[in-house]
């Protein structure tokens, strides 16, 4: 079954260019476009799709906005944020609204392509390095991570999904079996009170858990 995708972009030039690559894509289908954040939740509501691709920065509704709207009704699509700036603290904010992931829009297609299926298949999109460093200039919430009483194993899982490794790696790297680490993370989002690993991980970094120059590759 082909991903349905819901492209959202105030500029048509924009959206042309990402329909036309996702178009040529055997496994994705584009469903619907809207050209501000108000519309998503209207259109999310009447065509279901399993993922929307949405520009960070629009005129009436930011795609913050529009996350955090989507986020308060579930079950929400999968939401990949499209950037210009992949420093923009607004990519940040989305992402700590529910985001599951961003890319730049200069990014090749390939990468576009890589990123909606990573993020659509269930998986968070995260660039250790640049998520660190805006982290770092939202200032230090520890506390928060202390009284989650990670186990000793919780915290190799947490410290690994930070560098963005997939459950998969992460059991290799754990000798652990894959639904052993399943387990793991769903007991981190619990603990730590979060929607998904996107939001556990923003905390690690948040909470200075992560050592510094930890996760500098930016391998999602």
């Amino acid at each position: 079954m082909s991903i349905r995708l819901v492209l959202v972009d105030d500029e048509p030039l924009v959206r042309a260019g990402l329909r036309a690559i996702f178009d040529a894509e055997p496994d994705i289908a584009v469903v619907g476009e809207a050209s501000d954040g108000d519309e998503v939740a209207p259109l999310v509501s009447d065509l279901g799709p399993d993922i929307v691709v949405m520009d960070v920065r629009m005129p009436r509704v930011s795609g913050i906005e529009a996350t955090r709207s989507l986020m308060q009704h579930p079950p929400a699509p999968r939401v990949l944020i499209v950037t210009t700036f992949d420093s923009d603290d607004h990519v940040y904010e989305a992402l700590k609204a529910g985001a599951d992931g961003f890319v730049v829009k200069r990014a090749e297609p390939a990468e576009l392509v890589r990123a909606v299926l990573v993020v659509a298949g269930g998986e968070s999109l995260l660039y250790p390095a640049h998520i660190r460093r805006l982290a770092a200039r939202h200032g230090s919430h520890g506390d928060r991570l202390a009284a989650a009483h990670l186990s000793d194993r919780e915290q190799d899982v947490l410290r690994l999904m930070a560098r963005g490794l997939a459950n998969g790696q992460i059991a290799d790297q754990l000798y652990l079996g894959a639904e052993t680490v399943k387990s793991h993370v769903s007991s981190i989002l619990m603990k730590l009170t979060v929607r998904d690993r996107t939001q556990a991980v923003i905390a690690a970094y948040e909470s200075g858990f992560i050592e510094p120059g930890a996760g500098d590759a930016d391998s999602p």
